[in-house]
């Protein structure tokens, strides 16, 4: 088991494969178990190091709310620990506010950045429309494998829940190994809440790759062109059938990105 120290935290992380080290972030409320696609997507070329964020899965509690640039900070004390001074950093919903910070405050950490499913926050991000957000507010009173399943229609592409519902119960599986409790997900709900890049995008250096599902219910996909938009050089891409856990949806996307990273690295 490894542990990178973060202040006084422990963060407890992963490697799997080979070759260029790729740090994968992963989202709201999710231990490092449910980033198993995209792990074995890249690790056969790749160096794979993903990592419980903290309140999740093996990693240490926090007593007190926080904000995604401490997130960021646990994500370099991963790279520090696992003796990486340089990485593609591949973010997935708050990982992918988390990356953004990453980029911003430690650019020569970052060979490329990936950012899938998320947003730049602030005023002109698209909020999550009020449907959603109701359904969400309930989530706290279920049971963890009720809100797994009661989410599916918001975190899935028609496709996937009309044809492949077996996807979607191997990662329910998955995730429910390290299931979150209420207090640590409300400290990441806080914290995604207030997260805003808008005005500091431009700064971003590290070639972007910007990844969204076209079927996306909790960051519309508008979020994704506005991120694009404002980074240099940029580039978009939109799964039409996928919704915001489009690695499922959408298994070419991990590949793709992979292509992306291979474009992007020295070696």
């Amino acid at each position: 088991m490894a542990y990178a120290r973060s202040g006084s935290l422990r963060v407890y992380y992963e490697s799997a494969g080979e070759g260029p080290p790729v740090l994968l972030i992963l989202g709201q409320g999710m231990s490092l178990e449910a980033g198993w696609r995209t792990v074995e997507a890249l690790s056969g070329r790749f160096r794979v190091l993903a990592f419980d964020n903290r309140d999740m899965g093996r990693s240490d509690r926090a007593l007190f709310p926080y904000l995604v640039p401490q997130l960021a900070h646990d994500a370099i004390a991963v790279l520090d620990a696992a003796g990486e001074r340089r990485a593609h950093i591949y973010g997935i919903s708050l990982g992918g506010m988390i990356a953004q910070e990453v980029a911003l405050r430690h650019r020569d950490r970052v060979q490329s950045l990936v950012l899938g499913a998320t947003t730049a926050g602030g005023p002109r991000a698209v909020p999550m429309n009020a449907r959603v957000l109701t359904f969400y507010a309930r989530v706290g009173a279920m049971g963890a494998e009720e809100a797994e399943w009661a989410a599916v229609p918001y975190s899935y592409g028609l496709r996937t829940r009309r044809d492949h519902g077996n996807r979607i119960a191997e990662d329910i599986a998955r995730r429910l190994r390290r299931a979150p409790d209420a207090s640590a997900y409300l400290h990441q709900v806080a914290a995604a809440a207030t997260h805003s890049t808008q005005s500091r995008l431009g700064e971003i250096t590290a070639p972007t790759l910007v990844v969204h599902g076209g079927q996306d219910q909790l960051q519309a996909p508008r979020n994704a062109q506005l991120l694009a938009s404002a980074i240099n050089g940029a580039e978009l891409a939109i799964w039409p059938e996928a919704g915001h856990l489009y690695v499922t949806d959408e298994p070419e996307a991990d590949r793709a990105i992979g292509h992306f990273l291979d474009r992007h690295d020295p070696r």
